[in-house]
This record gives structure tokens, C-alpha cells and sequence, in this order.
């Protein structure tokens, strides 16, 4: 009787361990497939630091800002964008939409490259913002969303700052093992040192040659043979005023 005794709890034990262990398991899986939640508010505008300022040219600049924890994540869908408020030169309130050229997979900050205009209501509070600065920010916002399979094949036409949603897309693309679209940008600019994210186009046309061609077009003939000397793709003759 003793010895059915403990064979008994020896099982029940077990049993125990078992269920636990799946529990366990199943707790871990669950926790793996939820995607994080995203830090934007589509209707109230959130504050983020801005920790790292890089001066990419004499108009341009990349601004890093940080989310609240080392794994959180924007929350931005392919294809949308952002508002921006600042203040312009005289105080006065300005919004403006940006598309940040990070994705989700970028965990704990997000990235906008931005053109400074020298009469830009928000090309000023840009400027102006030094490290530690915080930036308030909207969204998502925005009608298109990109999923995995939408095309075959992109075609994209973009001219100077208006290159980041372009850039934002087909990098989603581009970096998904289960996406196979192929992307064509055309990139218009009036000189060779407007072209913005120059260097991160052509690692990404070495990367993904099959997958990805980028085209410069520029309007000035001197630049536009600058271009040639560095073997560059250009598209296109010289465009003239």
C-alpha cells in the first residue's frame, strides 16, 4: 500500500512538472509572437530626446532620438509617416510631416534625415535643436500601408529631401527574407551634393543587386559627370532651366 502510496504522488508530480513546463513553454511562445507595442499616439503628441545630431552637408542633418526603453519600438507601418511640431522663427506653431528612415526592426530609437531649408518654418526648430532637446511627435499617419506580397515590383520616383518614404519602403522590402519584390528608384536632384542617403542607396544596390536598381538624375551637367567618373548609374540627360 505504501509503495502505490508514492508511486502515486511520484506521478502526480510529474504530471505536475509536465503541465508547468508546457504552460511555461506556451507563456514564452506567445510572448515571442506579440509584436511590442509602438510609442506613437495618432492623437496626442508624445515627447522624444534627441540624443545624437550628425551634420550630414551645409543643409542636412541626422537627427537620433530615443524611444523610452532600449527595446522599444516606433510603431510605424510601412508606408506611413509622422507630424513633426516645432516652432518656426517668430514662435509660432508648426507642423510637418517626416518619415523616419529606421524601421521597427531598430530597436530603441528612431532616425530623420533632414533638409534644412533657409526659409523653413520647420527647417528653423530643426536647426536650432541641440542634444537633449525633445521633439513632439504624432501619428501614424498616412492612407498607404506596404504588405509583404502587395506587387511584384516597385517603381519609385523621387526628388531631394522627398527621397526618405522612398527609402523607408524599400528597405522594409529589401531586408524581409519572405519578400521578394523587386524595387526601381529614380532619384532626382539638382546637384551631386543634394543626393541625400547616397551612401546607404548603393550599399543597399550591393547588397540586393537582383532585387534593387537606383537611377540618378541630376540637373547640372558638371555634376552629372561626376557622377559617371565614380561609375554610377545615371538615368537620363542633363536637364536644363
Amino acid at each position: 500500500m505504501d509503495f502505490l502510496q508514492e508511486q502515486s504522488v511520484e506521478t502526480t508530480v510529474a504530471v505536475a512538472v509536465a503541465v508547468a513546463a508546457v504552460a511555461a513553454g506556451g507563456a514564452f511562445l506567445l510572448l515571442r509572437s506579440r509584436k511590442p507595442k509602438g510609442c506613437l499616439d495618432p492623437e496626442n503628441f508624445r515627447k522624444f530626446k534627441l540624443v545624437e545630431k550628425k551634420q550630414i552637408s551645409h543643409n542636412v542633418a541626422r537627427f537620433k532620438f530615443a524611444l523610452p526603453t532600449p527595446t522599444s519600438v516606433l510603431g510605424l507601418p510601412i508606408g506611413q509617416h509622422i507630424s513633426c511640431r516645432g516652432q518656426d522663427a517668430t514662435g509660432e506653431e508648426v507642423i510637418k510631416p517626416y518619415t523616419p528612415t529606421t524601421l521597427d526592426s531598430d530597436l530603441g530609437y528612431f532616425e530623420l534625415v533632414i533638409k534644412m531649408y533657409p526659409q523653413g518654418r520647420m527647417s528653423h526648430h530643426f536647426r536650432e535643436m541641440k542634444v537633449g532637446d525633445y521633439l513632439s511627435v504624432k501619428g501614424p499617419k498616412g492612407r498607404f500601408k506596404y504588405h509583404v506580397g502587395q506587387v511584384r515590383a516597385f517603381g519609385m520616383l523621387a526628388g531631394g529631401s522627398g527621397i526618405t518614404p522612398m527609402f523607408q519602403v524599400a528597405r522594409a522590402i529589401l531586408e524581409n527574407p519572405n519578400d521578394n519584390t523587386k524595387v526601381h528608384l529614380i532619384y532626382a536632384n539638382v546637384t551631386y551634393e543634394d543626393i541625400l542617403l547616397k551612401d546607404e542607396l548603393d550599399d543597399m544596390a550591393k547588397t540586393y543587386p537582383g532585387r534593387f536598381k537606383i537611377y540618378y538624375v541630376l540637373n547640372q551637367c558638371f555634376y552629372l559627370c561626376s557622377l559617371l567618373r565614380t561609375g554610377t548609374v545615371v538615368l537620363g540627360l542633363c536637364l536644363r532651366k
